[in-house]
């Protein structure tokens, strides 16, 4: 199969259930929103060393927010619903409630309910304040600018982590242009994130390594300096560099959707071929072969 030049690899990325949350943050003007945003989804690429995943999904104009102020809308995820909620209760405390002018507020009609508000709400030292508005009931935290308003609880729902894309280029250049024509176009679409910097690892992992230390290690068979010193490598003759796509979702759908208009958009002059990363199919939940994402899709390549 191909796209106008580059080969779509007859392969499967393999994903994983994990436990995701929408996060709606607000403030006097779109750049503090967005300090706020930067703040929260920091140190946040992968739950291997992170504990989390996190990243901005879209701006939300002032007409569509809680409290028609200026907002970003942020998706986090982890791999089980406990330690989600522990990590809304630090980031939101520590990178949220500490800038100023931001409101925070929960993002999902639906998903089972965690504490967040009611755990901050103790930094108020007894002088915070409930107040509840419908079915909603939220904290009035006192905070130097004034107060810090926050739901007290969050909804988080099964969601999917990993879904993923490598794109195979001559050289890093071509290879970037892809990658970022790619996740331009990803960013476009609703319930997905990118967790990495700007979108792109370049640093794909395997499970295990030659350290007994370690539970993850470079993926040497797409590293193309090692081509001649392995056995046996992913890499033809011609590729000289590889540039990963990971994709974090609150449904499955999203992330197939997204894996669709990521190859799409990918498949530029230079590349050679699109792939994805899996573990031989016992580790993930769910397997997003790259063909069958086609299959359906009216494409104007070749095919």
């Amino acid at each position: 199969m191909k796209i106008k030049s580059t080969e779509i690899v007859d392969t499967f990325a393999e994903a994983f259930k994990m436990f995701g949350s929408r996060i709606i943050i607000t403030a006097a003007t779109k750049e503090w929103a967005m300090a706020a945003a930067q703040s929260i989804t920091g140190f946040a690429t992968s739950v291997i060393g992170c504990k989390c995943e996190a990243g901005i999904e879209k701006l939300i104009a002032a007409d569509d927010s809680p409290d028609l102020r200026p907002g970003v809308s942020i998706l986090l995820f982890a791999m089980d619903a406990e330690s989600l909620g522990k990590r809304l209760m630090e980031r939101i405390g520590q990178c949220v409630m500490t800038c100023p002018s931001t409101a925070c507020y929960n993002g999902l009609d639906e998903g089972s309910p965690v504490t967040v508000g009611g755990q901050l709400r103790y930094f108020g030292d007894g002088y915070q304040i409930s107040k509840v508005l419908g079915k909603n009931k939220l904290w009035r935290i006192p905070v130097m600018d004034g107060e810090f308003l926050i739901d007290d609880k969050f909804n988080v729902q099964e969601s999917v982590g990993g879904g993923n894309l490598l794109i195979l280029g001559k050289n890093q250049k071509a290879t970037l242009r892809a990658a970022s024509a790619a996740t331009k176009a990803i960013r476009k679409l609703p319930d997905v994130i990118l967790p990495f910097p700007n979108g792109v690892v370049r640093s794909g992992s395997k499970v295990g390594s030659r350290y007994k230390s370690l539970i993850a290690s470079t993926n040497h068979l797409y590293c193309p300096t090692l081509r001649g010193a392995i056995e046996y490598s992913e890499l033809d003759d011609g590729i000289n560099s590889v540039l990963e796509i990971v994709i974090d979702g609150l449904s499955l759908a999203a992330v197939e959707a997204a894996m669709r208009v990521g190859i799409t958009a990918a498949a530029k002059p230079g590349i050679k071929k699109i792939s994805a990363g899996n573990y031989g199919g016992g580790l993930g939940q769910h397997h997003i072969h790259l063909h069958q994402l086609l299959a359906s899709k009216d494409w104007s390549g070749e095919v």
